[in-house]
């Protein structure tokens, strides 16, 4: 049975204008044209960005947790003119969607993706996911593998976690500092953690008013068991950073490597949890040589 927590995410209606003013700032950064779609699923709406050519290949990106859908949404622009991208804001996290939590350790998921992908009349689709959006990812390919063609996992949760003293000693202090002052050098030392020095002044603003405005989701996808991917058969292919203090690289590469069937390639980087500017153009490369030969 599935169960389906009631509530808002936001701690007031001003900061949930100010973060959906974010985001229609950032959508306005893209050089592409989005159809904004709201699709009934059975744990409530979700809003969906699509774009690119209406005979494009059909190519999900999944979003990362506790952020806005453009933010991560903008580190693969150059697949945007060339697969139908859909972009659901994830439900329970910041954007559009229904504000309803569910669970990122059973079927939830699976099933919030294949309720989209129904609206479409995609039976099978490649996939992106970046940290969360991949955890979403692994859910599917638990328990519906046979919807996706491929996929790309960008600093995956789901498979391995770091250093719980290390995550404590450089966000969750910072965050608590700046929880209680404000303080532009606890959020500088929250941003520089997160990114290994190459955060953006808008993506660390924005990270600002969401630990000012959001009640965050502190629970990670499950930790996926080799076992749960015995049927996923899809080409995956992985990439790492060797700085990332969420899901650091040697962990997931090994983890990776243990359980998924098909790993087509794991691909280390010296970024942290959010790539910077240069990395994402090697990182794209990458993408669109996987998506050419396997999808």
């Amino acid at each position: 049975m599935i169960f389906i927590k009631h509530h808002t995410i936001y701690k007031s209606e001003e900061g949930k204008r100010r973060i959906q003013h974010y985001y229609e700032s950032y959508l306005r950064l893209f050089d592409a044209e989005f159809d904004r779609i709201q699709v009934d699923t059975r744990f409530g709406q979700t809003h969906t960005l699509v774009t690119g050519p209406l005979n494009g290949k059909p190519l999900f990106i999944l979003q990362g947790g506790n952020c806005i859908n453009p933010m991560t949404l903008s580190w693969f622009t150059p697949l945007l003119t060339k697969y139908r991208i859909y972009a659901p804001d994830t439900i329970g996290h910041p954007g559009y969607s229904s504000e309803s939590r569910i669970s990122a350790k059973d079927e939830s998921f699976a099933l919030w993706v294949s309720d989209l992908m129904d609206h479409f009349n995609i039976k099978q689709s490649g996939f992106i996911g970046p940290s969360y959006g991949a955890g979403i990812i692994l859910r599917l390919a638990t328990y519906m593998p046979e919807r996706i063609a491929c996929s790309v996992l960008v600093a995956p949760s789901g498979l391995e976690i770091g250093s719980k003293l290390t995550m404590i000693k450089k966000i969750l202090l910072p965050l608590i500092l700046f929880n209680r002052t404000s303080s532009d050098n606890q959020l500088q030392n929250i941003a520089d953690a997160m990114s290994h020095h190459s955060m953006d002044e808008l993506d660390k603003q924005i990270l600002g008013e969401l630990f000012t405005s959001v009640k965050l989701e502190q629970n990670m996808p499950k930790q996926t068991e080799k076992n749960e991917l015995l049927r996923f058969m899809s080409p995956t292919m992985v990439v790492v950073g060797e700085h990332d203090i969420f899901f650091p690289a040697k962990k997931i590469v090994e983890r990776a490597n243990e359980i998924i069937p098909n790993l087509a390639s794991a691909t280390t980087y010296g970024m942290g949890h959010f790539p910077s500017k240069q990395f994402l153009v090697e990182i794209n490369k990458e993408i669109e040589q996987f998506l050419l030969t396997h999808y």
